[in-house]
């Protein structure tokens, strides 16, 4: 994932599934790209203006899901899992095809697409990848939610903590991923999750449509009404994560920082991304690991701040 030049797939791909809150089945076929490309979504179902670029100022919605928009209104909805994917992979390059608005949601997590981008593999390409190198502390505040960015090594560090006061099993989840490590099984297999109760509020808004036990882990009081429970006791912290980690994947680039958040989720995230990537005074972006090590002399790492959980 951190190396210098940029990779794209080997060859494409298939994916046939359903639209968490569309429920509409939907074909999706993810191919290589050229250096330089980003990621690209097509709409194949249109025949005009049917191209998004996957960029956090094309954020045009965050209510439960990330949704991208062109200028001509064309959208594409739920690619935070897709987006993660590419980014725990190494994928800097790809053109994603969809005969719909929205990226299936296969089993609620980002598994499916992992194990397959594995399986076909990635190829590398001769220009160099840009890196988002943080070099001082950045932090967006909203009533009890809260994020930051810090200036760290080589990777990005995450560390979260996730809290539902009011729910006996979830209470509060805290845990702390470096992307730069090699097994990252924890986070992309952990599913999206709801509770029972709000379950009729989300269809009010007329999503969910096509969420269930098959791709959603769903809570009710202290129990897991799916069959074979939880994937991993943080179950809940690690799709958050995945989850930040997909939206952190449309800066388009590799960033170089400790994450801290509490209670955060996509609009968080998006406006924080905004914020900080207003301001040039707050990163600078290099072509090579390399040069990141050579910039610790000029911004050596500023001591991160612990996470309450």
């Amino acid at each position: 994932m951190w190396e210098n030049k940029q990779k794209t797939l080997n060859k494409s791909v298939d994916f046939l599934g359903t639209g968490l809150h569309s429920g509409k089945t939907i074909s999706m076929k993810l191919h290589p790209a050229e250096a330089n490309t980003g990621i690209v979504f097509r709409r194949t179902d249109l025949k005009k203006n049917n191209e998004i670029k996957a960029n956090y100022e094309n954020v045009s919605s965050a209510k439960l899901c990330t949704k991208i928009e062109n200028d001509q209104g064309v959208s594409i909805s739920t690619i935070e899992h897709l987006m993660a994917s590419f980014y725990i992979c190494g994928v800097d390059n790809s053109v994603v095809e969809l005969n719909n608005e929205e990226v299936p949601i296969m089993d609620g997590s980002a598994i499916e697409f992992v194990k397959k981008i594995k399986e076909i593999g990635l190829k590398t390409l001769e220009e160099n990848r840009k890196f988002i190198k943080i070099k001082k502390r950045v932090e967006l505040k909203l009533d009890d939610k809260s994020i930051s960015i810090e200036p760290s090594s080589e990777s990005l560090k995450v560390a979260f903590t996730l809290s539902y006061e009011n729910n006996p099993l979830i209470r509060s989840q805290t845990n702390c991923v470096d992307f730069k490590d090699k097994n990252l099984e924890n986070i992309y297999s952990a599913r999206t999750f709801c509770l029972y109760e709000d379950i009729e509020k989300v269809k009010s808004l007329g999503l969910a449509k096509g969420g269930n036990l098959d791709n959603a882990v769903v809570i009710k009081g202290d129990k897991v009404l799916n069959k074979k429970g939880l994937r991993s006791k943080n179950e809940f912290v690690n799709h958050k994560i995945l989850d930040l980690a997909g939206d952190f994947m449309l800066t388009g680039k590799r960033v170089i920082g400790s994450v801290s958040c509490m209670h955060g989720g996509h609009l968080l995230t998006n406006d924080f991304l905004r914020k900080l990537l207003s301001d040039q005074s707050n990163f600078t972006v290099v072509e090579s690991i390399q040069n990141i090590s050579n910039l610790k002399k000029i911004a050596p790492n500023q001591k991160r701040i612990a996470v309450n959980a």
